[in-house]
């Protein structure tokens, strides 16, 4: 697996903080929205945050273990990445900010590196993060929570030589109320919180167990924001199977909590675990989580997703559906991933993956019957777009129609496609239109063909 992210063995020399801002300043590029929203790699357990107008995700990063790097068939991870974009859809992969044999205090073969989070304070970001220590004198056996610190969002980032005194388990949440309190939340079979001190890496009182959560099932992964002044406190929690995503509410921060409800129901197909943090970005709120896309029968290997959240008027947060074309608005220039759809026709429409041996070579759309389609949501048009490009193939000769969602009398093209090989087609636009649009792509006549993505130019 360590191809697939650039390994970067350099991190591991002792003059750690100017190789880790070569190797991060190197390793930047750029990473294409719809879910899963990482497309090159495993991540998983996203932290959202909003700094300086661009939303940085901040997920656990997942790999296969092998002999001698990490237990086999179990969780697997080693080092953070860390991910921006300023519209949702364009993220940027910003690199390695931080890997277990560069902090002083994790024991080097441990590949624990758990769920994050990071917060800005006084001038200087924050990232928290899980471990299992070198010397179990400090905290006692099993994870405990450490603290990097930089001078940007996306780093680098200096661990703190030892780890928070105090803390005993997983899966770190920040939150600074609105008097400039500070608080340390994890999980360790129950939730636990308390104050930080203005330093940010020291506890300021003794560490409370949080009420009133479900007694029964795992409970982990919290995560609490502050809204309409009602404390949101979020978290998996395992009722039957696998993990739904929960939240309770509060008065204070530090409880006691009464169950509000359900963010997210559990997975349909069965992936174990599911981690939330939730974010307001331009007036509007999301849910960033994480499935296993890429990993259908492994499910410790996971994939970041995010989809919108509303609140009832009474504040309740309404269920999120997960969907597969996500967030952002997508530029019609760009390759439109038709296989993340918004709807897809009840009968002769289906997605496959590209290279089943390949996963992260990403999905493509099959349509085998006439007037079989697929809508992708949300694609902005200029008005001056003159063609459009297809990547498809067909074993039998189709032609495929796009459209405006709801105007079935205004076609974009018709395009013939005659070959059984993969090949991008330009055709001429016969109509076209400025704006905000759903697009649809529809089986004309008889034949079949399969869609890898799609363009305007």
């Amino acid at each position: 697996m360590y191809p697939l992210y650039r390994r970067q063995k350099q991190c591991r020399i002792t003059a750690g903080t100017l190789i880790l801002a070569i190797a991060l300043f190197l390793s930047q590029q750029a990473v294409f929205a719809q879910n899963p929203i990482i497309r090159d790699q495993f991540s998983a357990d996203p932290t959202a945050r909003v700094f300086n107008d661009r939303v940085y995700i901040y997920p656990s990063h997942d790999i296969l273990a092998k002999p001698g790097q990490g237990r086999p068939n179990w969780f697997c991870m080693e080092d953070y990445h860390v991910f921006s974009s300023d519209n949702l859809t364009d993220w940027t992969d910003h690199g390695m900010i931080v890997t277990q044999n560069a902090v002083p205090w994790v024991k080097p073969d441990s590949y624990s590196m758990w769920a994050p989070d990071c917060i800005y304070r006084n001038g200087k970001y924050y990232f928290y993060f899980p471990s299992t220590p070198k010397d179990t004198m400090i905290n006692g056996r099993g994870f405990t929570v450490g603290v990097a610190v930089s001078d940007k969002p996306e780093g680098p980032f200096i661990p703190q030589a030892g780890p928070v005194i105090g803390v005993k388990g997983i899966d770190p949440n920040v939150f600074i109320d609105d008097d400039g309190q500070a608080y340390l939340y994890w999980s360790q079979g129950s939730i636990f919180g308390a104050k930080l001190k203005d330093n940010m890496v020291e506890l300021d009182a003794e560490v409370k167990k949080l009420s009133d959560f479900p007694t029964k099932g795992l409970i982990e992964g919290p995560f609490l924001f502050k809204r309409n002044g009602i404390y949101y406190m979020t978290y998996p929690h395992v009722e039957n199977k696998t993990e739904r995503l929960e939240y309770a509410t509060s008065e204070s921060p530090l409880g006691p909590f009464r169950f509000a409800g359900v963010i997210m129901d559990e997975s349909p197909n069965g992936c174990w675990t599911n981690h939330q943090s939730l974010v307001q970005f331009r007036n509007q709120w999301y849910l960033f989580y994480h499935h296993n896309d890429y990993s259908p029968s492994f499910d410790k290997a996971r994939s970041v997703r995010a989809d919108s959240l509303s609140f009832n008027d009474d504040g309740t947060i309404r269920k999120v559906i997960p969907t597969l074309r996500g967030i952002g608005v997508t530029k019609a220039t760009d390759k439109i991933q038709l296989d993340r759809y918004s709807a897809i026709s009840p009968v002769g429409a289906s997605i496959s993956y590209l290279d089943s041996t390949q996963k992260f070579n990403g999905w493509k759309t099959v349509l085998d019957r006439p007037g079989a389609w697929i809508q992708y949501n949300s694609v902005q048009l200029d008005g001056k777009l003159k063609t459009v490009v297809v990547r498809a193939r067909s074993s039998t000769g189709a032609v495929l129609r796009l459209k405006p969602a709801g105007k079935t009398e205004v076609a974009f093209a018709e395009i013939k496609i005659t070959s059984g090989e993969w090949k991008e087609q330009r055709t001429k636009l016969s109509g076209t239109a400025a704006g905000l649009i759903n697009l649809v792509a529809e089986l004309s006549g008889n034949g079949g063909m399969e869609i890898d993505w799609i363009r305007f130019e």
